[in-house]
């Protein structure tokens, strides 16, 4: 099984991956820091937006990979991995971009909702 739309999903997160991690490190060169956050607000807002990307990203793929590869439906499989993809832009974008909690909100309960689904289906899948 070739895991294609997990494929192209971890393809997507990974060039999503670039540039945030790209902004920590071009802040830390203008305020000339190697760690912490130099109590700069853009800085600590590009980091937690890094992290938490890099905190929730690999567990959406194991799982959308373990859905897919279990032969999950193609319906329900793209809609996890749009469902994963578009939480993380909206978690990037809130963290970055706004101030209020809207939009990382929105991305943190799709990105909740889709973790309950695939576990879910996994669950459903090996009672089976």
């Amino acid at each position: 099984m070739s895991l294609q739309i997990t494929s192209l999903i971890a393809a997507l997160m990974g060039l999503m991956m670039v540039p945030l991690s790209f902004r920590v490190s071009l802040r830390r060169r203008h305020l000339k820091t190697s760690f912490g956050d130099a109590d700069d607000d853009l800085l600590r807002r590009s980091i937690r937006a890094h992290g938490n990307f890099v905190e929730y990203a690999p567990m959406a793929l194991i799982l959308l990979a373990l859905v897919e590869w279990n032969g999950a439906p193609a319906l329900l499989t793209w809609s996890l991995g749009v469902a994963f993809l578009a939480a993380r832009v909206f978690h990037a974008y809130g963290m970055l971009y706004t101030a209020g909690h809207g939009a990382r909100g929105i991305g943190m309960l799709v990105q909740h909702l889709a973790f309950l689904l695939a576990a879910a289906w996994l669950l459903f899948d090996f009672s089976l």
